[in-house]
């Protein structure tokens, strides 16, 4: 730049007014919307974003403003379950004084939406399945999501002088009894169409209910999550393994949140503050550095292991209905669903770049499965050719 062209320059900056910088006016800022667009996915196969991208703030977006509702990026706070639900239930069967008051977690479907009927693992609770159900209603606004606490787990009260009777019938029972006093206490008129979804124990669970027939032609299909019955049985060998490697107490609760989200149990962070608090409670005594507990003691579910395995491959393959198997890696495949994979009996999914709880890991890629499997098992969709009498009746030549 020439020495005329510097001068230049100089006087036109000199005649502009100096503006002050007021860091108060960057804090009248709009609302932003407690749920992220893209989730912060801490798995391995997230991509990052690309260092030459240009960011282009909207207009009504300030681009230095600080953001409201839930905190994003590295953040370990807790995210409540209203966020995703509309109301929570304490439902209890008063058959029976022994009956678990069992609390459930439920959005309501829309008109003749389908309602999604969630199980979760041993371990965890009814938010296990809270962001997936958010991305299923994303794509399906009428869908109704169903998701309780299995007993022992969660928020769900038994007895306190009672053993927490874990097995197969028994869960499978509850399942039936929360789907049912649902519809007693919402008024339904009818059961929804069901899709059955659940995780590891969940989806044993799942099975034994479709299997049993006993809500009839309201369930559409189910799908079971990352447990054949094979790798099941091979995996409860190392389970006391795994158990006496993951700490006692957490000093916080973030802490806990922290844990997960480290040692990839679950690979994506907001799913990890969702869900996680629900799996501990706080126990305070003198001198423990580490209050924060585990509810459900998994050490102590040992005698139901196999109870809730063995004869998973030839139920899952013997119940009405569609039938959705999520995995994590073909390896879990054991021979029984190879040889009903290669027939055509169900529908299976590979996950490779998620963990043991896909929905979790890949709450998105796993709503597009579940509501793609929805439309392809909805009757409501179907139509039938119209019947030959009622062609001759209406005086048409058939």
């Amino acid at each position: 730049m020439s020495d005329l062209q510097k001068a230049w320059a100089k006087n036109r900056l000199s005649a502009l007014p100096a503006e002050s910088f007021d860091e108060r006016d960057e804090e009248e800022i709009g609302h932003v919307s407690e749920l992220p667009d893209h989730f912060d996915d801490d798995s391995s196969s997230a991509s990052s974003a690309s260092s030459t991208g240009t960011v282009i703030p909207s207009p009504s977006q300030n681009l230095f403003a600080r953001p409201q509702g839930a905190p994003r990026g590295r953040s370990l706070q807790q995210i409540p379950w209203t966020t995703y639900f509309e109301r929570e239930l304490f439902l209890h069967d008063p058959s029976s004084p022994a009956n678990p008051t069992i609390h459930t977690y439920l959005t309501s479907p829309v008109g003749k939406g389908p309602l999604f009927v969630m199980h979760h693992g041993a371990g965890s609770s009814g938010l296990s399945f809270a962001v997936v159900g958010h991305e299923i209603r994303k794509r399906l606004p009428s869908a109704g999501i169903l998701s309780h606490d299995a007993r022992g787990h969660g928020s769900t009260v038994t007895s306190d002088n009672q053993t927490v009777d874990l097995s197969l019938q028994t869960l499978a029972s509850d399942l039936l009894s929360v789907i049912l006093l649902t519809r007693k206490e919402m008024k339904w008129p009818d059961l929804p169409p069901i899709i059955l979804v659940g995780h590891s124990l969940g989806g044993a669970v799942v099975t034994e209910v479709a299997k049993s027939g006993k809500l009839g032609s309201a369930v559409l299909g189910y799908a079971v999550l990352d447990v054949v019955e094979g790798s099941a049985i091979d995996a409860l060998q190392s389970m006391h393994t795994y158990l006496s490697t993951r700490p006692a107490g957490f000093p916080t609760l973030e802490a806990g949140i922290d844990w997960h989200i480290r040692t990839r149990t679950i690979r994506n962070s907001l799913s990890a503050r969702t869900s996680v608090p629900a799996l501990l409670t706080l126990r305070e005594n003198p001198g423990d550095s580490r209050p924060w507990k585990w509810r459900t003691e998994l050490g102590a579910t040992q005698p139901f292991w196999e109870d809730w395995f063995v004869g998973l491959s030839k139920k899952f393959l013997g119940a009405k209905g569609g039938k959705l198997l999520l995995l994590a890696g073909t390896d879990r495949l054991d021979t029984e669903l190879t040889i009903g994979q290669m027939q055509g009996k169900y529908s299976l999914q590979i996950f490779p770049e998620a963990g043991h709880f896909i929905h979790e890991d890949l709450p998105e890629k796993t709503a597009i499965s579940l509501v793609d499997f929805h439309k392809r098992n909805d009757r409501s969709a179907l139509v039938l050719p119209p019947k030959v009498s009622d062609l001759l009746r209406q005086g048409k030549k058939v």
